[in-house]
């Protein structure tokens, strides 16, 4: 379905002689980022679609033809999801919950049970069941390489209570010690740094250029411009240059760990 939708879109594009940077402006979009939708190695999201619907003039067809996925994930998260799968490299940096593909199924329904307005019960399935399949991606041994840098404060907030929370970073413990992904902790005494405002995510690939993904409240923004995910990639390296080594950050979660157990 993703491919035919891509193969339409060039097919309209190519009709009205547009090439796609031309496209790109008019729908105020990256070349890259049509030609890879184009190609259907990307879904767009809803706002892409309409972007594109309006700079083609097709009416709605681009958003209602537009193929969904597998699973629920917010509009905004699409895009980085199809990114997320196609990555050989991953690195992570969260300042508030564990990353997604590294949450538990207990620590995952807390974060989106917090969800407002409140999300109906089987809503809230929906998507714990799709964050779950993210984690997927780790049943390789190898593929992608995960590293994930986080705040102190991500393990310290008790997200769900102390027994979530063990569970969790005692989930995270396991990964490490199995060598299939490597976490590091920043410290709260460093005080502020730059990646601090937002989460961040930085991905590599085999045929395609780095790409990164960043998030706030209820918005999520893919980046594919080099100069962009340059400057992403220097803050992410800068601050894990201040954070805790492997062997340390995994003391420190295993402390961690063994506090939360000894108050549930």
């Amino acid at each position: 379905m993703t491919s035919t939708y891509g193969e339409w879109l060039r097919s309209r594009r190519e009709a009205l002689g547009m090439t796609q940077e031309q496209l790109a402006r008019e729908a105020h979009m990256t070349r890259s980022h049509i030609a890879h939708i184009e190609a259907g190695r990307r879904i767009p999201s809803a706002e892409d679609a309409r972007r594109l619907d309006k700079a083609l003039g097709t009416g709605d067809v681009l958003s209602s033809f537009r193929p969904s996925g597998e699973g629920a994930v917010a509009d905004y998260f699409e895009s980085a999801r199809e990114l997320e799968r196609q990555a050989v490299m991953l690195r992570e940096f969260a300042p508030v919950y564990v990353p997604g593909i590294l949450q538990t199924r207990r620590y995952a329904t807390a974060v989106i049970g917090a969800s407002f307005p409140p999300l109906a019960p089987e809503e809230c399935d929906r998507l714990v069941v799709t964050r779950l399949q993210r984690s997927e991606i780790l049943q390789d041994p190898v593929t992608p390489v995960v590293w994930a840098l986080l705040d102190e404060g991500v393990l310290h907030r008790p997200v769900g209570g102390p027994d979530v929370m063990a569970e969790q970073i005692e989930h995270l413990a396991g990964l490490v010690e199995s060598q299939r992904i490597r976490v590091h902790v920043m410290p709260t005494a460093k005080g502020a740094y730059h990646v601090l405002q937002g989460m961040v995510t930085l991905m590599w690939f085999d045929d395609q250029p780095p790409a990164a993904y960043t998030e706030g409240l209820s918005v999520g923004t893919v980046h594919e411009s080099p100069a962009g995910v340059e400057r992403l990639r220097s803050a992410y390296d800068l601050a894990l240059s201040d954070a805790l080594p492997l062997d340390e950050s995994l003391d420190f979660m295993r402390a961690r760990a063994k506090e939360y157990r000894r108050h549930d």
